[in-house]
Formats: structure tokens, sequence, C-alpha cells
């Protein structure tokens, strides 16, 4: 027990993470054990746990697993610890994701899996760590939301189009693996030529419309070519 806390507090105290081995749960959370001491890690810090178990009946038994875990609570003289599966997860693939970055390099194609979807684009693992593809990144065509052409799990090929190593950040695309459209429209179509079009957007100073022989085009009719 005395020498559990004192390598216990080693780790609370340097932000490491260690393993324990679970030896009860209930509804709230699960009971661990390391190196002769108590801990609790809460169900909203359990991995993969949902936070609307009704009781302990409805989360498959974890007796047994060992699992990896930050400290988050230490508090000896009221012997209580609280532990984080979440945590301890979360700093192994910032670390995952260092080393990441430091083997990219920019304008290499990897395979990867689509981890997240929002609003501004698509969250991809490339192998540990993720990456953004913005969703002006996604294709030459117009897309209005990421899930139009992707979904969670999907596997892609991007290309690295940027790397921040300081904010740990790395920059995808799925567009530039495919051919820009502007060179097909350049072998096909001539200064004077008539084509017909759709009126794509509306603003203040003209119109913007893409081509019937080419969607993924968009040009502007300035308002002093309009009529």
């Amino acid at each position: 027990g005395e020498r559990g806390w004192r390598l216990l507090q080693e780790c609370f105290e340097k932000g490491e993470t260690f393993e324990a081995i679970v030896i009860g749960q209930n509804k709230g959370g699960l009971l661990v054990n390391f190196e002769g001491v108590a801990g609790f890690v809460p169900l909203s810090q359990v991995v993969g746990a949902r936070a609307d178990q009704e009781g302990e009946q409805s989360q498959p038994s974890q007796v047994g697993r060992p699992i990896r875990m930050k400290v988050i609570e230490f508090n000896r003289r009221r012997n209580r610890l609280i532990l984080s599966e979440r945590q301890a997860l979360q700093e192994r693939r910032d670390e995952m994701k260092e080393k990441l970055i430091e083997q990219l390099r920019e304008g290499e194609v990897r395979q990867g899996r689509v981890s997240s979807i929002c609003d501004f684009g698509a969250f991809v693992d490339v192998g540990g760590a993720d990456g953004l593809v913005h969703l002006s990144e996604l294709s030459w065509s117009r897309v209005r939301h990421p899930s139009e052409v992707l979904h969670v799990g999907q596997e892609v090929d991007v290309k690295i189009i940027s790397l921040d190593h300081d904010r740990r950040r790395i920059g995808l695309s799925m567009k530039a693996l495919e051919q820009d459209p502007w060179d097909r429209v350049v072998s096909k179509f001539r200064v004077g030529q008539l084509v017909r079009g759709r009126v794509t957007k509306l603003t203040k100073f003209g119109a913007f419309a893409c081509l019937d022989d080419a969607p993924e085009i968009e040009g502007l009719v300035h308002i002093s070519e309009l009529s």
C-alpha cells in the first residue's frame, strides 16, 4: 500500500500514465487496484462507456481488464484516488501524433480512415493521429457539407498539404489527388465561344454560374456584362 501511494504520487506529480487491473464495477464507474491501492474511474472517464447507463447490468463486465490510466485527483489523507482512462488515451494519441508529424512529409500520400465529420471538414486518422481535410479540400466539385461525400469509418487516400509542428496540426487534401477540372476546361473551351450555364449565386457585383459541360467550374458574370 505504502509503495503504491508513493508511486501514484510520482505519477500524479509528473503527469505520467500507468496500468492497473479492474477489480470491480458499478453504475458509476470502475474500481481498480494498483500496487495495493484502490482507485476509482468515473464512468465519464472510461473509454467507450455510455453515459446513459441505467445500471451496472447494462455495462459488459470489465473485471480483470488491465487499463492504462492517469491520476486526476490524489488525496492520500482522505484515501481518495480518482483516475481517468480517457486522459491517458488522449495523452497516448498526442505522443503518437508528435512522432507521426516528425515522420510525415508534405506532398506525401497516405491511406487513412475518416474518424469524425464536422461542418468545416472531416478528420482522417492517418496512422494514429488525426489530420483535417478542410471543406475546401474535399473536392473540386461544390460540397455544402462533408457528410455529402464522406462517412465515419470510410477509408480514403489523402495528400499531406501542411504540417504545423508547434500546434501539432496536420493539413490534408483529397482534392489534390483529383485532376484539376480547369486543365480540362482549358483544352475544351476558347475565348468567344458561346456556352450554356446555370446561375449558382447572385451578388451585388454580378452572378456566378457553372457551365453545363463543366459543372465543377464556376465563372463570374460581372454586373456590367449581364445585360
